[in-house]
């Protein structure tokens, strides 16, 4: 069954009115970054569920060239940063000084008295006063986040309090927290935390802890067999398989060729 385009444009022309009416309605609630985002995702999603129906969505996601459309990617994934400079939030050619390379106190890393490192992002106002409350700082700072003249002090501020406690009493104080905080792991480390645990993210094959095989699939799941081949190891099958007989591959190995 295929509608008639007049059914296409109506129903269009609603859900664009429906997207209207919610995004007014929770602008006064909402960042306008979530707002972007749910509003692509309200027009993806019945694309998606459109093309699935017209049997075209296997031909929708398929390219025949993939360096370009990996390309073309790239280039739509710098529309954020475009409309980052046009709005002064972006100071282009100045590293270190932008909320996303460091520049903002409230999205870096910071030292804690072990030596060891956590770091923060939170940009997001509700997020950011979070953070101010785990942090035990003031809220009225909450008023002043995107103000540049604020942020030498504020980062000192930051690096004092991360300072005064070891990473893992930090981990203690924002569990289960919204604010955007992460300790900065060692590889080892990344092994053991509990959600890679939980998840069986990490495995041990041979005496070599090592990524899981992903993603699962509940008919497939996948596993890893027997741990890698030593130097050298299968080449007599190997030699085998591609016609070589005993006492040829007994001749190679008398002339000390390593693989066998």
């Amino acid at each position: 069954m295929r509608w008639s385009p007049s059914w296409l444009i109506v129903c269009a022309s609603f859900l664009f009115a429906t997207m209207g009416v919610c995004v007014k309605l929770a602008a006064a609630d909402y960042p306008t970054g979530e707002l972007v985002f749910f509003r692509s995702a309200f027009a993806l999603v019945p694309l998606l569920v459109w093309l699935a129906w017209q049997g075209d969505l296997i031909n929708a996601v398929r390219t025949d060239n993939l360096r370009g459309h990996l390309l073309r990617g790239i280039i739509g994934s710098c529309g954020m940063f475009s409309g980052f400079v046009a709005s002064g939030m972006w100071k282009d050619g100045e590293r270190g000084a932008n909320v996303l390379d460091s520049g903002a106190p409230w999205y870096d890393t910071y030292a804690t008295s072990d030596g060891k490192h956590v770091a923060i992002g939170a940009i997001e106002a509700k997020f950011y006063a979070e953070l101010l409350g785990r942090l035990g700082l003031d809220a009225a700072l909450a008023a002043t986040q995107h103000d540049r003249s604020t942020w030498p002090a504020l980062r000192d501020r930051f690096a004092r309090t991360f300072s005064q406690r070891t990473r893992a009493e930090w981990e203690a104080i924002f569990a289960g927290s919204d604010a955007c905080f992460a300790p900065v792991l060692s590889f080892a480390e990344s092994r053991r935390h509990p959600h890679v645990t939980a998840r069986g993210g990490t495995i041990e094959v041979g005496g070599i802890a090592q990524p899981a095989p992903a993603p699962r699939f509940d008919r497939t799941p996948g596993a890893a067999a027997s741990p890698p081949p030593e130097r050298g190891g299968g080449g007599a099958d190997a030699l085998q398989g591609w016609g070589f007989d005993k006492a040829a591959i007994e001749a190679l190995r008398a002339l000390g060729v390593g693989f066998i």
